[in-house]
């Protein structure tokens, strides 16, 4: 079956992506009610979007993280973060949790994850990230099980330019 003939879940059923929608938003609130700022936000969202292998999600999320004042070079860095000087200890440790959340088939959130990153965010930060991070793997699941299309800027036009940039979502 081709991307183009696959059932756009977010359109097939309305009232669900609505809900999911919703709990977006929720979720936004409560991660901003416990101190998670749009840098920290964007940046777990989008390494777990290219973790998840969503092009989708990390075109829409590199879209707000430049909105919020995210670099360029800080963006690239985010696939070699462990060896780059660019991120925080605080940015360490959600990414660690983002890489946690992503393969959490594995081994859940490992002891000495959750002890390390533990260490660097309180425990309100914890749960912002958390719900962040459950929040972007279903939306990753959507738009990858939809084979979403990715299409080359110069290609965007009208609805598709609105979804490219999030407005889907």
């Amino acid at each position: 079956m081709t991307a183009e003939h696959r059932v756009h879940l977010s359109r097939a059923a309305r009232p669900a992506y609505q809900a999911l929608s919703a709990f977006s938003k929720t979720v936004g609130d409560i991660a901003a009610e416990n101190g998670i700022d749009d840098r920290l936000k964007e940046l777990v969202q989008i390494h777990a979007s290219q973790l998840n292998g969503c092009a989708y999600c990390v075109r829409v999320h590199v879209e707000r993280a430049v909105a919020a004042g995210i670099t360029a070079d800080v963006i690239a860095q985010l696939a070699v973060w462990r060896d780059s000087g660019v991120f925080t200890e605080r940015e360490r440790a959600a990414l660690e949790l983002a890489e946690a959340y992503v393969f959490i088939h594995d081994d859940g959130v490992p002891d000495d994850v959750y002890d390390r990153v533990g260490s660097v965010l309180s425990e309100k930060e914890y749960v912002g990230l958390s719900w962040i991070l459950v929040s972007i793997n279903a939306f990753n699941r959507i738009a990858i099980a939809g084979r979403y299309g990715v299409p080359p800027r110069d290609d965007l036009a009208g609805e598709d330019k609105d979804a490219a940039r999030g407005k889907a979502w």
